[in-house]
């Protein structure tokens, strides 16, 4: 990178393994985290990048862990938060693996349903399951419609 290229941009040193989270909508990098279960007191090495200029978004956010690797379901609750999300894959500082994230048709145990009297808040073994609609997250239990503040429901 050149000097000029540095005085422009944000320099972030490489991780030699993990994942970089590119392309996060704007603003919601730390509830990527929180999603995740990265908090303060976490061991994880981090990169936090908000409100980058993005020729694609407009503005993003970029989060970059060492030495971890997502599973399909940390993927799964990304993708409700940042649907534009690529995920990249990093071993021995070469990008191995680069993928975008999808958003399933129907959510087992991701999402807690914000209806008290949900058959999936007592203390019955059932897992809350919701369908994914233009208009919002429909509990597939007690037709609960979420449409607005997803992130605060993420599981």
């Amino acid at each position: 990178m050149s000097k000029k290229d540095t005085a422009r941009g944000l320099l972030v040193s490489p991780i030699r393994n993990g994942t970089v989270i590119d392309h996060i909508t704007a603003g919601e990098a730390l509830n990527v985290l929180r999603i995740l279960g990265i908090t303060g007191s976490t061991t994880e090495c981090l990169s936090i990048a908000t409100n980058v200029e993005s020729r694609r978004l407009g503005k993003k956010d970029i989060v970059k862990i060492e030495n971890r690797e997502l599973r399909k379901e940390e993927v799964d609750r990304i993708a409700l938060l940042a649907p534009q999300a690529r995920i990249n894959i990093i071993r021995d500082y070469q990008v191995v693996e680069k993928k975008g994230v999808e958003i399933p048709r129907i959510l087992k145990g991701v999402v807690r349903c914000p209806n008290p009297g949900c058959i999936t808040n007592t203390n019955e073994p059932v897992e809350s399951t919701f369908e994914v609609l233009d208009k919002g997250l429909h509990c597939l239990y007690c037709d609960w419609l979420i449409k607005d503040d997803i992130a605060n429901h993420i599981i």
